[in-house]
């Protein structure tokens, strides 16, 4: 497997943490020294390790944002 490198740009914040200490989180991630996107993953406690996760455009993560904010939980 090929080398990656991640930086992640602004933590916006941790959605949850598991037993583990390992945290879902919602940040500004740029891979590879690209421009930063959004992304929601799980981090390892030293943020060395990551899981499988989802990135956004800005376009996406707003049509996401209009999609929550239309959506009714009770």
């Amino acid at each position: 497997m090929a080398d990656f490198k991640w930086e992640i740009v602004e933590s916006i914040g941790v959605i949850s943490e598991n037993p583990k200490g390992w945290t879902k989180e919602f940040n500004m991630v740029s891979w590879n020294g690209r421009d930063a996107k959004y992304d929601i993953r799980e981090w390892s406690p030293d943020h060395e390790t990551m899981s499988k996760g989802l990135t956004f455009t800005k376009d996406e993560i707003l049509a996401l944002k209009d999609l929550l904010n239309n959506l009714d939980i009770e």
